[in-house]
């Protein structure tokens, strides 16, 4: 088992930035991969950005050039630093921590607002 604790969303204005923060406890040594996801409302969770335990990126089309998902391996935390922000990346965002098992956990999410 996997637990997340998320934190850093919030409202800002277009073009500003916020960093989200996800911290991860419990079985850390079986983490595979985590990332970021996002979903406002009725649309499907799509993906943000994920990082490999050989720091790895990948990124949706949609944030590449502004987002950057990083990791403090010693705190056992994913970073998600997001600039010029737009309306459109107003969403819940969630963190999710995947096991070389394939199994996947959840953090509780984060709303991020970006007003025009």
């Amino acid at each position: 088992q996997v637990q997340l604790m998320e934190s850093g969303g919030g409202l800002v204005q277009a073009g500003g930035s916020l960093r989200l923060s996800c911290a991860a406890s419990g079985s850390i040594g079986s983490i595979n991969t985590m990332g970021w996801y996002r979903q406002n409302s009725g649309n499907q969770r799509e993906l943000v950005a994920v990082i490999t335990n050989w720091s790895f990126t990948n990124y949706g089309d949609s944030v590449k050039g502004r987002f950057t998902i990083s990791r403090n391996s010693a705190k056992n935390t994913v970073y998600l630093q997001m600039n010029s922000l737009k309306p459109e990346d107003t969403a819940v965002y969630y963190c999710k921590a995947v096991l070389r098992t394939g199994s996947g956990f959840w953090g509780q999410g984060s709303q991020v607002t970006v007003s025009s």
